[in-house]
């Protein structure tokens, strides 16, 4: 038939389940809605509309012989009476007739919205088949979820996919790390069996002043010298490496050659390297507090307050506190001015910690300025009892005077005198601490002179003069002191001559006095033996402190307990080196001015000087005018010419 589509293979199978829908439809038309007909196409019937029925009807002839045909577009109402079959054909063939609508847009989807909308209008059977606009919406978003589900499942697949991989490479990474350090010990192992050659007294190495040729010649010598038997050269000795070593040494850290060498035997090679290193850096900045003022929690509160940046010393002290950095001048706080602290070092807590003084006792300390020691021995006094601050040099008692103002002791008497002078001028002390003049070997990072100034004589002098002031602070302590009868001998050097050997000479001196425990809980013990010298065994109750070990100025603290106030003579058993050592204090006129009783060999050298004083008869002259001039420039008082008979 002219104008209507050429039957589809199959249609009559499509359409057989749509054609049992609509004879159940037909066979009860009571349920069907008129409008039925109408809704077979919305827009098929809008454009029907424009042509009218009757034109379509008349170009559209019947004929039953081709309603077979007809039956793959009709669908679910090929089972329908003829009337409805008419009508719907002339919708259908208006629509294809009357308007411009293609013949390929009525196809099965029209079909399918057919069904669709009257099923779901009668609630028949073709809404289960073909489902409800809902249910599409549903199924919808129902697979919506899930391609979600499985975006999710494959976000995890690849989240997994890439932590595998990260994790590959992290093995990966530390493999190649290890390999690499294996690599690195086996070239660290094979250097470390190459031998050092050292190189000649004229070769161009050793002529050379580059610090970094001259560290890294220090570092192979010290590696020969730690593995000295596999290590050497030939017939080398350790004499020949040790001397190049001290040569570099000297020329890398700046001192002299006496120095270096006195210094450098005290440690083993490589600590003996920290030690020096150590000296370069500057140690913590600590402060002391006044507990006559104040507590320490208060203080550390007061200062944090003010941007200070602050930790205690440690576990050894109570009172010290550890300033790491200040936005203000920390001897300048109004703390500071009003006296709740003393800016001190650590290592200067030591001997009063040592020295412990009680309540009501009688304290002298011999050397006090600047007078951090002695305020320290105030405070733990309580201000009670009596402390004696005698310094030597009366310049420095004014910052002795000024710092225990500023404190708040009460119960010090600042005096200048001579320690050697002390058993003669007021004796029976229950405690009495020296922190003996010194070297300074123990605080070159705060003086670095130290490293060019210091020669033999100097050790000499400071170590005779360490040994007489020892005696006379033993000579002051009344060993019948109910609390007391003890001394305390310390030093800011680290050198055995003015420690270990002074305390030795004064155990063989007097042998009414005994080494006790300092009470320090850390420390590393003093020398029994050092090179040719050997000690008294008691010597390793000191305690030795050291830069690089316990970060504090090198000290050495021993504590001496008087157990008798005679002194067993010894006199026949004493060796001409001690008697040269020990000099007695003398006047210009050659009395000695120190009191007590007077040994024969103290006796033999006022002699002695005596003998060698001046002959006035002979220097008269000389003698008057250095005290004209002396008068002249002091007092502008000229004397007048002796007049000669």
């Amino acid at each position: 038939m002219a104008g209507r589509p050429a039957p589809k293979k199959g249609a009559n199978k499509a359409a057989s389940p749509a054609q049992t829908n609509n004879n159940k439809r037909k066979s009860n038309p009571s349920k069907e809605p008129s409008s039925k007909k109408a809704k077979v196409a919305p827009a098929a019937t809008k454009v029907a509309a424009k042509g009218g029925k009757k034109s379509a009807k008349a170009a559209v002839p019947q004929d039953d012989s081709e309603d077979d045909d007809e039956s793959w577009a009709y669908g679910a109402v090929s089972g329908s009476d003829d009337s409805d079959v008419e009508e719907m054909d002339d919708e259908f063939v208006s629509a294809e007739e009357g308007s411009d609508i293609e013949v390929g847009a009525l196809d099965d989807d029209f079909l399918g919205d057919e069904f669709a909308e009257s099923d779901e209008e009668s609630k028949g059977p073709g809404a289960a088949m073909f489902g409800s606009d809902d249910e599409d919406e549903r199924e919808q978003g129902e697979e919506e979820d899930e391609e979600d589900i499985f975006a999710s499942d494959s976000e995890e697949d690849s989240d997994e996919d890439d932590m595998e991989a990260k994790s590959r490479k992290l093995d990966a990474a530390a493999q190649a790390e290890a390999e690499e350090a294996e690599a690195e010990m086996q070239t660290n192992i094979m250097l470390e069996s190459d031998k050092y050659v050292l190189p000649g007294e004229d070769h161009e190495i050793l002529q050379s002043t580059d610090l970094q040729v001259v560290q890294a010649r220090i570092q192979e010598i010290v590696r020969v010298l730690n593995n000295f038997r596999e290590m050497r050269e030939g017939n080398r000795s350790r004499n020949d490496y040790i001397s190049q070593l001290l040569k570099d040494l000297c020329l890398y850290y700046g001192y002299n050659e006496y120095l270096m060498e006195k210094l450098f035997y005290i440690f083993p090679v490589s600590e003996a390297i920290e030690f020096f290193e150590a000296n370069e850096v500057p140690r913590p900045v600590t402060i002391r507090t006044n507990t006559l003022k104040t507590r320490r929690r208060e203080l550390a509160q007061a200062l944090i307050n003010r941007g200070v940046n602050l930790d205690p010393v440690g576990k050894w002290s109570k009172v010290g506190l550890q300033v790491f950095d200040s936005p203000v001048p920390i001897g300048a706080t109004p703390e500071y001015l009003a006296g709740h602290y003393m800016l001190q070092a650590a290592s200067s807590f030591l001997p009063v910690m040592a020295l412990a003084p009680q309540e009501h006792e009688r304290v002298l300390d011999m050397a006090s300025a600047p007078g951090g020691k002695s305020t320290y021995i105030a405070a733990l006094l309580k201000n009670t009892g009596m402390v004696f601050a005698n310094d030597a040099n009366k310049d420095r008692t004014k910052s002795l005077v000024a710092n225990i103002h500023r404190l708040g002791v009460k119960n010090a008497v600042v005096c200048n005198y001579d320690g050697r002078e002390f058993p003669g001028v007021i004796g029976g002390f229950d405690r009495v601490l020296l922190d003996a003049p010194c070297s300074g070997t123990g605080v070159i990072s705060k003086d670095a002179s130290v490293k060019t100034n210091k020669s033999e004589q100097d050790f000499q002098m400071l170590s005779q003069l360490q040994k007489q002031l020892v005696l006379a602070a033993i000579d002051s302590v009344d060993a019948g002191s109910k609390t007391g009868g003890y001394i305390v001998y310390s030093t800011c050097s680290v050198c055995v001559d003015e420690n270990e050997d002074v305390v030795n000479y004064a155990l063989k001196k007097r042998p009414n006095v005994k080494l006790v425990s300092t009470g320090l809980d850390f420390g590393k013990e003093g020398f029994t033996r050092f090179r040719e010298k050997v000690f008294h065994p008691s010597i390793s109750l000191t305690r030795r402190y050291y830069p690089h070990m316990h970060n504090m100025d090198g000290f050495y603290v021993a504590k001496f307990k008087k157990v008798s106030n005679k002194i067993p003579k010894k006199e026949d058993n004493v060796d001409l080196d001690e008697e040269e050592e020990f000099t007695p204090i003398v006047e210009e006129s050659g009395k000695r001015n120190r009191g007590g009783k007077k040994s024969s060999t103290a006796i033999k050298a006022v002699e002695e000087v005596e003998q060698i004083g001046f002959n006035a008869d002979e220097d008269e002259e000389l003698i008057r005018a250095s005290q004209a001039k002396l008068l002249q420039t002091q007092k502008g008082i000229k004397l007048r010419p002796k007049k000669t008979a």
